[in-house]
This record gives C-alpha cells, sequence and structure tokens, in this order.
C-alpha cells in the first residue's frame, strides 16, 4: 500500500488554509459505522455539524476496517482523496507519510488541544510531530459484561478476578444449564477475545507479541499457554450457537440473562442501552480477568483523519469538523452515546456518563500510573494491517478448527504474522 500512496503522494500538492471563518463548510466523512449504536452516534456529530452551519454528507462501509481501507484507496487512485475519514493506529501514520494529510496544527494550538487530549493517544494523531488526525474517544477492550441473575442462580458470588476463577465460575455456570460466554465467531470478535486473555496472562508477551510483533514471542510457551484458554473457552463454554449469531446480539444474550458473561469492548454499554438494559439490574461489568492483580487497560481509539483539499469549503469544513470532535459537548454526547470515554481528559464523567464509563476513567489513570495500558491489536492500534490480518485470520481458524492444538495455533499465528514482515 505504501508504494502506491508514495507514487500518489506527488500529485497532492494542494494544502489545508487557514482561513478567517468558514464560510460554506462542508464535509464528506468516510467511515464504518454503519449499524446499530455506532450509526447513532455518529448521526450526533452529523446532526452538530449542520447545527454550525455546515452542509454534512457522510460514506459509510459496512463491515471490516478492510473494507474502508479499500474505498479510501481507491478514492485517492482516482484522485479525489475524502476529506476525512474514520482512521486509527499504524493507519494514520502510514497515510502521513504520503504528504497527503492535511496540517491541523494551528487550529490545535489555537484550541489547545495538547493540554487536554490523553497523553497516550498524542504519538498517533500526530505520528510526525504534526497534528493530522483528531480522536473521538478512548475505548477499552478489556470489559467482562455479566448478568447477575445467573451469577447468582449458578453460585457465582462476585465477579471473577483472575482466568482460574473465572475458569470456576464458568463450570457452576455450565452446570446450572446457561451459556458461560456468550460469543459471535469473527475474526475481530475472536481476537479481541484472544488479545483479553494474553493480555491477562502475561502482559510482558502481549507487548512483544502484539505491540512490538515479535514473531518468536508468538511462538512461546506462553502463547501456547492462551492459546490453552482459548481453547477451554470454545469447547466448553460458549456455545454452538456462536457460529451464526450477530455481533451485536452477543451482548442482548446476558442482557436476557441467557448468559453469564460477555467479553468485549465498551462499545456493549451502547448495546446493551439501546435494547433497554440497566446496569446494576441486568448487566454489571468488571475488568476482564488478570492473573497479575492490577487495574489494566487495553486501549482503542476512534478518531478522524484529514486529507488535503483543493475546494475551499472542504477546507473551511475540515475545520469546524475537527474543533467539533475535540469539542466538549462532542466529546460528552457522543460518547455518552457509543460507551467510551471522552479524548480529552478535562471532561467530568459524574453526570451523565454509564457507571462503568466512569469505571474506565479511573481504571485508565491507575494503569498509566502502574504502567499497564497497552494499544490494542486486535482493533487496529499496534503492528501493520497485513500482520494484524494474518494474526486474526489465524486466531479464527484455531477457533473454527476444534482438534487444532494450542502448540499448533501458536506455531500458525506465528507462521502468519513472519509471512507478512
Amino acid at each position: 500500500m505504501k508504494s502506491v500512496m508514495t507514487a500518489l503522494a506527488a500529485a497532492a500538492a494542494c494544502t489545508l488554509v487557514a482561513g478567517a471563518a468558514f464560510a460554506e463548510p462542508k464535509t464528506n466523512l468516510l467511515h464504518q459505522w454503519a449499524t446499530g449504536s455506532d450509526a447513532q452516534a455518529i448521526a450526533k456529530l452529523g446532526e452538530m455539524f449542520t447545527a454550525k452551519g455546515g452542509k454534512w454528507e457522510q460514506t459509510s462501509i459496512a463491515g471490516h476496517t478492510a473494507n474502508t481501507l479499500a474505498k479510501l484507496r481507491a478514492d485517492v487512485i482516482a484522485g479525489n482523496a475524502p476529506p476525512a475519514v474514520q482512521l486509527k493506529g499504524p493507519e494514520i501514520a502510514e497515510w502521513n507519510e504520503t504528504g497527503m494529510t492535511a496540517d491541523l496544527d494551528g487550529l490545535a494550538a489555537s484550541e489547545g488541544w495538547e493540554k487536554v487530549v490523553a497523553p497516550e493517544l498524542l504519538p498517533v494523531m500526530k505520528p510526525t510531530g504534526k497534528w493530522v488526525a483528531a480522536p473521538m474517544n478512548i475505548h477499552r477492550i478489556n470489559w467482562l459484561w455479566a448478568s447477575p441473575k445467573v451469577m447468582q442462580a449458578a453460585g457465582v458470588a462476585e465477579m471473577p478476578k483472575t482466568w482460574a476463577e473465572f475458569n470456576a465460575a464458568c463450570d457452576k455456570i455450565v452446570a446450572s444449564g446457561k451459556i458461560c460466554i456468550s460469543h459471535s465467531t469473527a475474526d475481530w470478535t475472536d481476537s479481541t477475545v484472544f488479545e483479553v486473555v494474553l493480555y491477562g496472562q502475561d502482559i510482558d508477551l502481549y507487548r512483544k507479541a502484539f505491540v512490538e510483533g515479535d514473531v518468536e514471542a508468538m511462538r512461546s510457551p506462553g502463547m501456547v499457554k492462551a492459546f490453552e484458554q482459548m481453547r477451554l473457552m470454545t469447547s466448553k463454554y460458549m456455545d454452538p450457537g456462536m457460529v451464526g449469531r450477530d455481533w451485536d446480539s452477543m451482548s442482548a444474550l446476558v442482557g436476557k440473562g441467557d448468559a453469564a458473561f460477555h467479553i468485549m469492548g465498551d462499545w456493549t454499554i451502547g448495546l446493551l442501552t439501546a435494547a433497554g438494559f440497566k446496569e446494576g439490574t441486568d448487566y454489571v461489568c468488571a475488568q476482564a480477568p488478570t492473573d497479575w492483580g492490577k487495574p489494566g487497560f487495553i486501549l482503542n481509539s476512534d478518531s478522524v483523519v484529514f486529507f488535503k483539499q483543493k475546494d475551499q469549503d472542504y477546507i473551511d469544513g475540515q475545520k469546524l469538523l475537527a474543533s467539533l470532535i475535540l469539542s466538549p459537548d462532542f466529546q460528552t454526547v457522543f460518547n455518552q452515546a457509543k460507551g467510551s470515554i471522552p479524548a480529552r481528559l478535562d471532561i467530568d464523567l459524574s453526570k451523565g456518563f454509564n457507571p462503568c464509563q466512569q469505571l474506565s476513567q479511573k481504571d485508565l489513570q491507575a494503569s498509566i500510573k502502574d504502567g499497564t495500558l497497552v494499544r490494542s491489536m486486535a482493533h487496529n492500534m499496534t503492528i501493520p494491517q497485513k500482520m494484524r490480518g494474518a494474526i486474526m485470520d489465524s486466531i479464527t481458524e484455531f477457533v473454527a478448527t476444534p482438534d487444532m492444538s494450542a502448540e499448533d495455533g501458536a506455531n500458525a499465528m506465528a507462521d502468519a504474522a513472519e509471512a507478512q514482515k
């Protein structure tokens, strides 16, 4: 991808020009929030953009991140780079290398972004020291959602804190006749659960394998142990219905009391809220199990990257859109709807935010202090997309192949990742 983009970069000579005022700002945001609470959340941005006098358009691409990237590449090759695109992690840095991204430094300085945005996001939004993207939120991946009714009926007194406690709880829940883990198998859902398992077992191995992309770490005994835990979960604690289940119905099984646990990011709050389920009654939340006894945080963040434009209306629209994204009003309304927490650290979550979101902000600060904060591989915040895709495919192959051993799973992952280096 880099070679194609580099060849195109020379043709992208236009720059983001500072303007004294917004003339007729317009935008067309390319994103993948096509359904459910995600679509409802992004609609709020459109409403705010329109209320400020802008002309709002969007192009939503359903499904995998790869679909959005394919559309972006096609538009760039056609000489029609979109003014704004939902991207994150290494993809921001790769597109920035082409010289095609807009310069937001002037706006960032005038609005003081540097002082309020979470420090962990700065190198992502500023891959070479220049602002090219605006962060919308911070998602936490390592959540455990649970049905208090199912737990109580099965004799599980409290949320499991370690993987041994989790397995013991699942044994009780399965014996009671309920599903222990609500799941829908797909590359990203399988990989989400797997990275939560690995992180909770061995944070140092997580960093080596999924942040640094160390292939030998992927073959290690620690990785085999993670695959052993994953096999136990897929073979004993998840139900056969996971193969055909829609991903956004997973949380409903917990809310309705049909399953005990659900391992997924905090957009689950949006799904549960939209379905009418109440925190504390229909569901409760806690950090997913860890064997190292400290608060931990696997971070994911949605952001919008801006590409250079020739049309002054689009240039003005970029400034308006970026300003809105980082505004306290949008950060509050958007994240309340989506289940994440603001990318700005100066937003008060004591009013209008779910208790799980308040816990997320608390644990984020604790994980920064304790050095346990990591970015998510499964959600495209660490290694390059090709390696990430190969790893995710290997995890899903393991889930779909019941007789594959944990050792073979680890080696298959390492082989797939090595082929993409």
